[in-house]
């Protein structure tokens, strides 16, 4: 399979993957005898990498896990976690020099990048061969799909919808909107009922609130053509997208000036202020919410965001694939441990403790039918307009030199109008495409 070059990583990288190829990627042993169907591969060690943090209980959960594995593959597993701050160096380092680990979580902004330089194994057929294919949510593989292969297994992730105050709602007599004209009645109705609330707070340091809006309008952050990407954030359908979310705030009045510079943090301290309305939120926002203010029970809600006339707008799925390396000697039973984690029981546990969603289609739709207000929507929003980022790991020099909030910044402070801050975008998306 041809792959792309890429300047995310070092040349020394790529030339080490030569090296990498023959390493046993954490640890000693060969894979147990019978190939595929092997199940016992006992005095073999799976070495895994887990970031630390998202679920809080995650030793305890990684006890279980190992426990069930033994029984199943009479093999033992190693869990090194790993920091997030200092995960995407590590890696780079360990693909350079030949000491990865068998499996690692990686995020879904990452896939692709290691994939292109050949550091991940295409689970393609291992997936298809589980009947598995059709049972994925579309935005996770969608960012795991490189040159046509897939170099992630679906974990779990969360997903924006829109967080509410659903008592400030229902006092005002307001309905969940279902398109964006009905976003701006009820934020219109908001501010009539409740002059000290900001009603729709528009977050200029925070690129994901913009993207279900260019989406929504048919617009697009990037298309690839061959080998090349190209900006679309200055079309004609981006643009309207933009205009009509920053004219939230610009035309509408419904956010304040200090929302410019605010990031999705200063969003949620805010709204646990009781000073917003509604405001672009993810999915592990309603219980931090509850959390932090008990009083606030039964006072918040959530919907998807809701297309342009109809339908839903697509939103940025974030989260974490699991990722089996090239190096690795153990893909057999790298395999059976990625199944195990990322389908049925240890999946959904995962999700209910870390408060994010399992990437199985199939667990979701059980908690979109468990119809709970605070979880549903996001469930929803995830399955049905759930969305990756342009896979190339250019994309990241993006996100990195903020180019995204750099444009929202220069809408809502006046300096630029829409298509200008959007031609300047694009101008500097397509100079880092095209380096």
């Amino acid at each position: 399979m041809q792959r792309r070059s890429t300047v995310a990583v070092t040349g020394t990288l790529v030339l080490a993957l030569g090296l990498a190829a023959c390493s046993s990627g954490g640890g000693s042993g060969s894979e147990a005898t019978g190939g595929d169907d092997a199940t016992d591969f006992s005095g073999e060690t799976l070495t895994v990498w887990i970031m630390e943090g998202t679920n809080p209980d995650a030793d305890a959960f990684f006890d279980e896990v190992t426990t069930a594995f033994k029984d199943e593959t009479g093999a033992d597993l190693q869990i090194e976690f790993q920091p997030w701050a200092s995960a995407h160096d590590k890696f780079t380092t360990s693909i350079a020099g030949g000491t990865t680990p068998d499996v690692a979580e990686v995020g879904t902004t990452w896939t692709g990048e290691f994939a292109d330089v050949g550091a991940l194994a295409d689970l393609s057929d291992r997936i298809a061969e589980a009947g598995l294919e059709d049972d994925l949510v579309p935005g996770l593989v969608e960012s795991a799909t490189l040159d046509g292969g897939v170099y992630g297994m679906p974990w779990y992730a969360g997903v924006r919808s829109v967080v509410y105050r659903a008592d400030l709602f229902e006092a005002a007599g307001i309905e969940a909107p279902t398109s964006w004209d009905e976003l701006v009645a009820a934020a219109e109705a908001l501010k009539a009922a409740n002059p000290e609330i900001i009603p729709f707070p528009v977050a200029g340091d925070s690129q994901y609130g913009a993207m279900p809006f260019i989406w929504g309008a048919g617009g697009d952050l990037a298309v690839q053509d061959g080998d090349t990407w190209t900006s679309e954030v200055s079309s004609p359908e981006s643009v309207e997208g933009l205009e009509f979310y920053t004219g939230l705030a610009t035309e509408h009045g419904f956010s304040t000036a200090a929302a410019t510079t605010w990031k999705e943090t200063d969003l949620l301290a805010a709204f646990e202020q009781g000073q917003v309305g509604m405001m672009i939120s993810g999915s592990w926002t309603p219980g931090k919410i509850l959390a932090d203010v008990p009083d606030m029970e039964g006072k918040v809600g959530a919907f998807p965001i809701p297309g342009q006339t109809e339908g839903l707008s697509d939103s940025f799925l974030g989260g974490s694939h699991l990722g089996v390396f090239e190096a690795s000697e153990k893909q057999d039973l790298a395999w059976k441990f990625v199944e195990m984690m990322t389908t049925g029981e240890f999946a959904e546990e995962w999700g209910q403790q870390s408060g994010y969603f399992p990437g199985q289609t199939s667990l979701l739709e059980k908690v979109i039918e468990e119809d709970d207000p605070m979880v549903a929507p996001f469930a929803q929003q995830m399955v049905e307009a759930g969305r990756s980022v342009p896979v190339t790991p250019l994309y990241g020099q993006i996100q990195g030199k903020k180019t995204l909030e750099t444009m929202l910044q220069s809408i809502l402070s006046g300096s630029a109008t829409v298509q200008e801050a959007a031609d300047t975008a694009a101008a500097d998306m397509d100079e880092t495409f095209g380096s």
